[in-house]
């Protein structure tokens, strides 16, 4: 087998992990346990100095970072429809999947990472408040967005693909940052229904999820 995909269980690793079981093509998934600490080990780190997921690795050439992954995807097997093929609609397709990338994540880290920024507890508490309310902010853009989509459409067209992912897995995260799903009943049905693909299902067994994390 000679694609094997570095992943960890709900996070953003998801999307190429859907990508590559949506393909259909033969790869080996392999966990990742962040809370042991495996991605900072010597032989994970020897793959990826970075210490992250996704590691793509394809007949020995290593991948990493999410837009670099599903372009490459996209390319490497193009019946999957991955991207959209006309030129502006796989512009704003990679514009949306930079925003969850380079916005919508970071504002979770300082949710649930926050010593990541600080060491002090009291700075850390006001670094998690003020990220969960910008965080909250985002789900309200992005229920604003799948709200607007026609009935039978997908974020980046007729084929469900990685910005569909990515929103599953913030959205998931949302539960995760407070956010109940009754706060955001259109992002959650949306959701809803990406998870009832067949493919999606497949992987969230694999990466034995639970859709709904929020504790009241």
């Amino acid at each position: 087998m000679s694609i094997q995909l570095y992943f960890a269980p709900g996070a953003c690793s998801f999307v190429p992990h859907l990508m590559l079981e949506k393909a259909g093509v033969p790869f080996e998934p392999i966990m990742v346990k962040l809370h042991k600490g495996e991605q900072l080990t010597p032989e994970f780190k020897a793959i990826n100095p970075n210490g992250q997921v996704p590691v793509l690795v394809d007949d020995g050439e290593v991948l990493t970072q999410i837009l670099a992954l599903v372009g490459y995807l996209d390319k490497r097997f193009p019946e999957a429809h991955i991207l959209p093929d006309t030129p502006m609609a796989r512009a704003h397709a990679i514009e949306l999947l930079s925003w969850f990338n380079n916005t919508v994540h970071p504002t979770f880290t300082h949710v649930f990472m926050p010593h990541k920024y600080s060491d002090q507890p009291a700075v850390q508490a006001d670094i998690r408040q003020h990220a969960a309310a910008q965080y909250r902010a985002l789900m309200n853009t992005l229920q604003a967005r799948v709200l607007a989509l026609p009935a039978d459409q997908w974020l980046a067209g007729p084929h469900l693909g990685p910005l569909d992912a990515y929103a599953l897995t913030v959205t998931r995260w949302a539960t995760m940052a407070g956010i109940a799903p009754a706060e955001m009943p259109d992002l959650w049905a949306y959701v809803q229904r990406v998870a009832a693909d067949a493919a999606v299902q497949r992987v969230i067994e694999r990466e034995r999820l639970t859709l709904n994390m929020h504790k009241p």
